[in-house]
């Protein structure tokens, strides 16, 4: 059964081109609301949230009041609105979001639509690319000796060394989704032993994975203390908050490369930065953090055998490139009243 006539709005900050896109590639009784002066200056390609402090004039609010309330779907959750309202109560005809983020799950608890009747999908697989390249990156900083070499180029120093290749090395990918598969297509690439670690510990997935074997949570412990490198991707719900804690840290082996590309709350930070201090983590490349931004105070700022990123290291500038395409299928799909076709439908109960 096809959808009657729909009307999209654009909550977010869009590059016009994508939007053109859109209008050009949508099937039939589709109209889009797009309105750049309503939307937050960016400060950078691909920034969904725009520049803090930005606030809408009075007329500008009575326009972005009476867009929301004649659309049916979504491009992203409302910008500059409060995280309690999310601006979704003055959308009551929405029956669809497409979000520009694939770790939504805490985002949609927050804002009580767990049992309200809206699909809601992400950005999942976007990312899997420009954070795949960032693990690697990563590794070859900590075993190729980066900042080492920095150091004795500043001080016009030749003197020789030794690093570590990373070919027979083991990876262990905690939550292998299309992002840990990706790095595991990489990290074979570099001949890496990769371990996968999923809620759904099935061996016959491990081809899928680019793992050369797969394992459940319940193992964690045993895998970590295997790993040379391991990589967090999994997403923050009530089962990952705190998993990488002391103890597990403690099973890691001396001068292990920790990757966290994931979401801070995975990991006990205070028992990182010991762990980091001792130099029993040899390195931590940190995208996320316990609290975003990471507090000025944060020992981990000045810490020499730390990489901090500020959960940057998915943002490309083909990003919204990707994400049009997402859209645009889901969107067909829609309207086509399929949506058993959609991509990267959220299960809301498992907030992924």
């Amino acid at each position: 059964m096809t959808q009657p006539e729909q009307t999209v709005f654009i909550t977010s900050p869009l590059e016009v081109e994508h939007v053109v896109r859109m209008r050009d590639s949508a099937p039939p009784g589709v109209r889009f609301v797009y309105e750049p002066d309503l939307l937050p200056p960016t400060r950078y390609t691909a920034d969904h949230k725009g520049q803090d402090g930005w606030t809408r004039t009075a007329e500008q609010q009575i326009r972005w009041v009476n867009a929301l309330n004649q659309a049916t779907i979504l491009w992203d959750f409302p910008a500059g609105d409060p995280v309690d309202g999310g601006g979704l109560e003055l959308a009551p005809n929405v029956k669809w979001v497409q979000t520009t983020s694939s770790g939504v799950g805490q985002l949609i608890s927050k804002l009580g639509l767990a049992e309200r009747n809206m699909t809601v999908t992400t950005a999942r697989g976007i990312h899997a690319i420009p954070l795949a390249e960032f693990v690697m990156m990563s590794l070859l900083v900590h075993r190729r000796g980066l900042f080492h070499l920095q150091s004795e180029q500043r001080a016009h120093r030749w003197t020789r060394y030794c690093g570590c290749d990373l070919r027979g090395q083991v990876m262990a990918i905690v939550g292998a989704g299309k992002v840990g598969t990706e790095i595991g297509r990489l990290a074979r690439a570099f001949g890496m032993e990769v371990i996968a670690v999923v809620r759904d510990a099935d061996p016959a997935r491990a081809d899928a994975l680019n793992a050369d074997e797969v394992c459940g949570p319940d193992v964690l412990a045993d895998v970590v203390a295997r790993a040379d490198c391991v990589t967090l991707c999994a997403p923050h719900t009530p089962e990952t908050e705190g998993m990488i804690n002391a103890e597990i840290l403690a099973r890691m082996k001396p001068d292990v490369t920790l990757v966290n590309i994931g979401r801070g709350a995975i990991v006990d930070e205070p028992a990182l930065i010991e762990a980091l201090r001792s130099g029993h983590v040899g390195f931590a490349a940190l995208d996320v953090a316990a609290t975003e931004p990471l507090p000025a105070e944060s020992p981990l700022w000045d810490m020499p055998n730390v990489l901090i990123s500020p959960h940057s290291a998915s943002t490309v500038t083909r990003e919204n490139e990707r994400l049009t395409d997402i859209f645009l299928h889901n969107l067909r799909a829609w309207m086509a009243g399929d949506t058993q076709a959609m991509m990267n439908v959220l299960d809301k109960k498992r907030m992924y």
